[in-house]
Order: structure tokens, then C-alpha cells, then sequence
């Protein structure tokens, strides 16, 4: 798999026991679609099986071509990753592994601001996900021929693993070479999104693979850039608020000069993340009580 766009349900050899079967599912937020990945030469892993689709679970059949498989990861549990799981399990026998179905790993300021029912989101989340087993942060999974370790990486989603094999890193939606993750409250958490790559950071990752677009040869190095992102929109967010109180469609139409329309929703969603975040730091606060379209003001 390159820069260019890899054909849907062809299985590509990326390296030494590990291969990726591309869904057919492109948008503007999937890029060229979900990338499932076979981990493994005898026994296998399955990460991501991606959405439901019968052409999809056909094509990652043929790749697994008999072979047992072991594990079937998810690294959470949004609609273009996590609901071919069960019928690919029903197929193989084997056992679901995530970190919980999508309401685990909120933090409590998430969790209360969900029960309130003013902050919106709740995009394409899989809301019938329950794995088999539940794994927490730092356990190593055992395969035949392989192992991997799970890291939680709550930020884009709450549930959100990143698994860790070797220097590489499958990363979901975390870390992508292609764009920046969408963080929607109450599902996604920037606090905790940052938290996140300073963990990511801490490890030994040197490239990884993620579940749209091509693989990332300079993990750590587009790390650090999708945090330098953050932290210039946050800075933008900051400079703004300076004119006065904003909701976050307003904030948003002032910073986001030549963004595709289609994207403007999400864009909003990011930027109230920020605002989320600012707040529980101190530096932001609503007029009023915290929703999708309160307006802010610094604090």
C-alpha cells in the first residue's frame, strides 16, 4: 500500500506477516475506506474488520484462506470499524477483543456532560458493540506467531486501543498520515486525546498503520505534528475569543477559511472539543451552562 489509492477487497502484502484488505466504504471522513489488517503467517489477527458489508467479509475470507484465526481486535467502536466483527466471528469462531462497547473510557466530565443531552455528537457510533473479552491497557495479546500489546487511547472515541507490535503501531483513528482525527464531545475527548499521544509518544513506535490511508513511515514524527495542530487551533481559539463571545459555530466560521462545506459539521464539532477543553483547564468558560452552542468567553 502507497499514497495511491489501493483497490477495495485486494488483499496488499505489507510486510513480513502482515497484509491489509481495504473496505469499500471511501467518504469524506474514511478517505479511501477502512483498512482491515491479517497479523500473522499460521494463526492470525484480524484488526478492524470494518463495516458491515458482504462483499467485504467475502474479500477478507479469501485473504484469511483457511487459516485459523485467533483474535478479532477492534480499536473502537464506530460503524466503519467495528460491525463486521461479529459476523466475521460467527465465520471464524473466533473471540471479539476490545477495550468495552461505546460507552467505555468516558471520562467523568464526558460521561456528565452526555447525561445532560446538550452537546450533540454521537456520529456513526456502533451502539450494539460488546466484545467477548474486555482488555485494559498495557495487556499483551499471544498469537502464534506474534504479539501485541494494547494501549488505550481514548481521545477520538472513549473505547479507542491502539496496539503496539514492535516499533510498529496500529494507531485506528488516532493517528492517521492523511488528516487529523475528529474529536465530537461526548464520544471524543481532546483532553484526553492529547493525554493519548503523550502516551503514543512514550513508546517505542517508530511507523505505523491506521485504519484510513496509507502507512505512516515517520510515526513519531507525524505525532508531533498533529499535536502542533492541536495546539495552533487551539491558539487560534484563544486569539478569537479575545474579540468577545463565540459559539462555536461562530469561532468556527472565523478560523476554517478553505474547508470543504461538507466538512464544516465536523469542523465545528473540533472546535467545540477545544472549548470543552479549555474549560476544564480554566482558560474558557461558557455564558451559561456547557453546550454544542453556548456561547464562550476567556476566562
Amino acid at each position: 500500500m502507497n499514497n495511491q489509492t489501493p483497490k477495495a477487497g485486494i488483499p496488499v502484502q505489507l510486510e513480513d506477516g502482515l497484509s491489509c484488505v481495504l473496505a469499500p466504504n471511501p467518504s469524506p471522513m474514511t478517505y479511501w475506506g477502512t483498512n482491515t489488517y491479517l497479523l500473522g503467517t499460521d494463526s492470525l489477527a484480524i484488526i478492524d474488520p470494518g463495516p458491515v458489508d458482504d462483499d467485504h467479509l467475502s474479500a477478507l475470507i479469501a485473504a484469511i484462506d483457511d487459516r485459523p484465526v485467533s483474535h478479532i481486535l477492534v480499536t473502537h467502536s464506530h460503524l466503519d470499524h467495528s460491525p463486521l466483527a461479529r459476523a466475521l466471528s460467527d465465520m471464524t469462531s473466533a473471540p471479539i477483543l476490545a477495550f468495552g462497547d461505546s460507552t467505555a473510557g468516558r471520562s467523568d466530565v464526558m460521561t456528565a456532560l452526555a447525561a445532560t443531552g446538550e452537546m450533540g455528537g454521537g456520529e456513526g457510533v456502533d451502539h450494539d458493540f460488546r466484545p467477548d473479552i474486555l482488555l485494559t491497557s498495557g495487556e499483551v495479546i499471544n498469537g502464534g506467531d506474534w504479539k501485541l500489546t494494547a494501549l488505550h487511547t481514548p481521545g477520538h472515541f472513549g473505547n479507542h486501543l491502539s496496539f503496539l507490535w514492535g516499533n510498529v503501531a496500529f494507531t485506528g483513528d488516532h493517528m492517521m498520515g492523511w488528516a487529523s482525527s475528529l474529536v465530537s464531545p461526548p464520544d471524543g475527548d481532546l483532553t484526553d486525546f492529547m493525554a493519548s499521544c503523550t502516551a503514543l509518544s512514550q513508546t517505542a513506535m517508530t511507523r505505523a498503520y491506521s485504519a484510513h490511508g496509507a502507512p505512516i513511515l515517520d510515526a513519531q514524527s507525524r505525532l508531533a505534528d498533529l499535536v502542533s495542530h492541536r495546539l495552533g487551533r487551539e491558539a487560534e481559539i484563544l486569539t478569537a475569543l479575545r474579540t468577545g463571545p463565540a459559539t462555536p459555530t461562530d469561532l468556527t466560521t472565523r478560523i476554517y477559511h478553505d474547508i470543504a462545506k461538507p466538512l464544516i459539521p465536523m469542523a465545528q464539532r473540533n472546535v467545540l472539543a477545544h472549548l470543552v477543553d479549555l474549560t476544564q483547564r480554566h482558560k474558557a468558560s461558557p455564558i451559561g451552562p456547557l453546550s454544542a452552542t453556548a456561547q464562550f468567553v476567556l476566562t
